[in-house]
């Protein structure tokens, strides 16, 4: 077993199978060692985190969707990088929150995603990050994140 595979296992997280993709479009991109992720919704087995927060969604729900999805990234990691997880460096993060016209926290929402990717990751986590509210989300899904990896030697 790799040190990211024991490091999820010891975190209690079973990666997810892969959603295809809903649209004209592809999971995943390379170009040389960096994979670009295309965005995963806040999304389980069970059917997601859904609604807008600051409206129909918590801030402690959305926190838990933005974890949904660093899991449902780290997935489509596994699969981009044929199973080397060890050989995966984290360059940015993407985030989208469908957040009410008073919610203003987008920073703590994304910090479920961040705080995961490092902590299954380490070092080679720590990421550049975009967190940005808008109006609507594919689905109704509470949260959406993109990724940009690097595949390290």
């Amino acid at each position: 077993m790799s040190r990211i595979e024991s490091r999820l296992a010891s975190l209690g997280i079973e990666l997810p199978q892969l959603c295809p993709p809903v649209a004209n479009y592809v999971s995943a991109t390379r170009a040389g060692n960096i994979i670009q992720v295309s965005g995963q919704l806040s999304t389980h087995a069970g059917g997601g985190i859904k609604g807008t927060v600051g409206v129909d969604c918590s801030i402690a729900d959305a926190i838990v969707a933005a974890r949904l999805c660093a899991i449902n990234l780290v997935a489509q990691f596994r699969a981009a990088t044929g199973g080397e997880l060890d050989r995966v460096r984290v360059l940015r993060l993407g985030g989208y929150v469908q957040a009410g016209p008073q919610f203003f926290d987008i920073p703590t929402v994304m910090n479920g995603c961040s705080d995961l990717i490092v902590d299954v990751f380490g070092d080679a986590g720590r990421h550049a990050r975009s967190a940005i509210g808008v109006y609507r989300l594919p689905f109704n899904f509470a949260v959406e994140v993109d990724a940009t990896i690097e595949i390290v030697d």
